[in-house]
């Protein structure tokens, strides 16, 4: 199992540790020809609109989307959760719009106002995970279909639709694997034996 980690921006070498922690080969990806070998895609966080601009800048969008319209697993953190969104409240912001969910980006304030908590993830086990939030965005709106995985007080912080997993929070800046895990197992689901 390869997975790859875009990697135009933000933390992708702490979600790189993270898997290769969970035994799993990694490779970053900043180019479309890269994709071809990966059987999964982490988006990790950053600056969405930027983030936005430069898969488009690097060609990168289209190629993503064929790869997950023939079943590739995606997981965003933070951006990469803006990223997977169909809307984004408030905004024109160009996404790739596989997860039927709608957005709220900076909606904990800015950098000065990050923080952590311990979230209950019943997919995770019954422990608590210790969850960094950094600028983060929420869940606004849930279509059918999506599974929301945690709550943040009333907040949904955490969900999936098929082999799509998004998490408002950055769960490569813990020890805690279990979020990797859980999207490892995801793909293991759609990979053939």
């Amino acid at each position: 199992m390869l997975v790859g980690v875009l990697a135009l921006q933000g933390a992708f070498r702490e979600h790189q540790r993270s898997l290769e922690k969970c035994g799993v080969s990694t490779c970053q990806v900043r180019k479309a020809s890269e994709l071809h070998s990966v059987d999964a895609l982490v988006i990790p966080g950053g600056e969405s609109t930027t983030m936005g601009k430069l898969m488009s800048e690097f060609e990168l969008m289209k190629p993503i989307l064929d790869l997950a319209h023939q079943g590739m697993p995606i997981f965003g953190t933070c951006a990469g959760l803006i990223m997977l969104a169909k809307q984004i409240r408030n905004s024109r912001q160009q996404t790739l719009g596989l997860m039927d969910i709608e957005v709220e980006r900076n909606a904990y304030g800015r950098q000065v106002d990050s923080f952590e908590t311990d979230l209950n993830i019943p997919v995770l086990g019954a422990e608590p995970l210790r969850a960094v939030f950094i600028r983060a965005p929420y869940i606004t709106k849930v279509a059918e279909g999506v599974d929301v995985l945690a709550y943040c007080d009333d907040k949904i912080v955490c969900a999936r639709q098929d082999r799509f997993l998004v998490a408002a929070f950055h769960p490569e800046l813990t020890s805690d694997l279990r979020m990797h895990q859980y999207f490892i197992s995801l793909i293991a689901a759609k990979t053939p034996a």
